[in-house]
């Protein structure tokens, strides 16, 4: 099949044929494209020359018909992911008044450039290495103060998503915290809480919330982080889901009264199992799977007694204490269905999107502040809420009989 003729043939021959005459080998794909980022930097540059002409009212070299004139030309390196360093001459006027729209006062980088460099940031490349990656790949050289340049571009981003309105009424919210190491002002490196919360709401869509660095937990912490979440317009969450996090009942009693405070079960027990030796590991899990799948509170408070009674309960009595000390925040999952159980089960929705920013930290030795840390952060659950596309396939489900237990508190949030 014939190829079609391109207009811009005739320009891309006259191009190589005015390189050769000027002494210009083009043999390869690298030397086209560096003859491209300076045939860009010389059309950019002719662009702005005509912006200064439309900003003048003149020709170059034609009579004036202000007190204003040409001053000259600045040079500037622009950068590009695709085509490395761009060298531009930017126009300047006598009374500096001149706004160039081509490539704006202070640009730095062609358009995408920063989307590339947030990129290698959101899979938790260190300055270090985007610098690396950037000079390897494309032959761009960039300072540590540039790439934090563009990635504190965001921060505005962040804060906005932070105190983003949230949806009056959410059916679950997933509390957990991963683990940072901070270096402080005095150099020294501390590791601090980040807490997450993670919301379903009416349609089964998942959102995180927002995140919260702390110190150390409390229910007055807690009531504060509930606070605001009320403030961004939570009036009701049905059932928040949780892994013992320190003063959590205390605040939510005082913030969200008529929520239901679920433990998380595998958490449960993953801290039984914790130090159960090699031998009993698969014995001691099997004798748990009858008190979490049991009927109703009753039957499994029965199979917890048992199991407290048993040789394996008797020998790892630490078990039976951490369900009986926990069995307040247990008990309210034996009151749903297996379609709800399924949801509140786990935190495992949350844990999911633990795993992915742990792995986004896992290189870091710590940051050298909580703002670097929040601002990684932030365009990791950017990237994994982009897969979070459809709900539970419990979802259905589970919610008629939400609708049955719960009635006016959930029906009017419907669509």
């Amino acid at each position: 099949m014939k190829r079609k003729t391109d207009p811009l043939d005739s320009v891309a021959g006259q191009i190589l044929e005015n390189a050769k005459k000027s002494g210009l080998e083009i043999n390869t794909a690298e030397d086209a494209e560096n003859l491209m980022a300076h045939m860009l930097g010389r059309l950019l540059t002719q662009m702005l020359d005509g912006e200064m002409t439309n900003h003048l009212g003149y020709e170059r070299g034609g009579k004036r018909v202000t007190e204003n004139e040409r001053n000259g030309h600045s040079s500037k390196t622009l950068k590009s992911s695709s085509l490395g360093n761009i060298r531009i001459d930017v126009p300047r006027d006598r009374k500096g008044e001149f706004e160039p729209r081509v490539v704006p006062k202070h640009k730095r980088q062609l358009a995408g450039f920063e989307d590339k460099v947030l990129a290698l940031y959101a899979r938790g490349l260190s300055t270090r290495e985007i610098q690396g990656f950037l000079y390897d790949e494309y032959g761009m050289e960039t300072s540590a103060e540039f790439i934090s340049d563009v990635t504190d571009a965001i921060l505005p981003e962040v804060e906005k998503w932070q105190n983003r309105p949230l949806d009056p009424f959410y059916t679950t919210v997933f509390f957990d915290s991963i683990r940072v190491k901070i270096r402080g002002d005095n150099g020294i490196v501390t590791p601090k809480a980040v807490h997450l919360a993670l919301g379903v709401n009416a349609q089964g869509r998942k959102e995180v919330l927002g995140m919260w660095v702390a110190d150390n937990e409390s229910a007055k912490y807690w009531l504060k982080v509930f606070t605001e979440l009320k403030n961004r317009g939570v009036s009701d969450i049905l059932i928040a889901v949780t892994d013992g996090l320190k003063g959590m009942k205390e605040a939510l009693e005082a913030a969200f009264p008529n929520t239901l405070l679920q433990t998380c079960i595998v958490h449960l027990i993953r801290n039984s199992l914790k130090f159960v030796g090699y031998k009993d590991y698969k014995a001691v899990a099997g004798a748990l799977k009858p008190i979490y799948r049991a009927v109703n509170a009753a039957d499994a408070r029965k199979e917890l007694d048992a199991f407290a009674q048993s040789e394996l309960g008797l020998r790892y009595p630490y078990i039976a204490k951490q369900w009986i000390d926990s069995w307040d925040k247990v008990i309210p999952f034996f009151d749903f269905s297996p379609n709800i159980r399924r949801l509140i089960y786990t935190t495992n929705a949350i844990e999911s999107l633990n795993r992915d920013l742990r792995k986004v930290i896992k290189t870091r030795a710590a940051f050298p502040t909580e703002t670097a840390a929040l601002k990684l952060l932030f365009l990791a659950i950017r990237k994994v809420e982009k897969r979070w596309v459809r709900p539970s396939p419990y979802w259905s489900a589970a919610m008629r009989e939400l609708v049955v237990l719960f009635g006016d508190r959930i029906t009017p949030y419907i669509d």
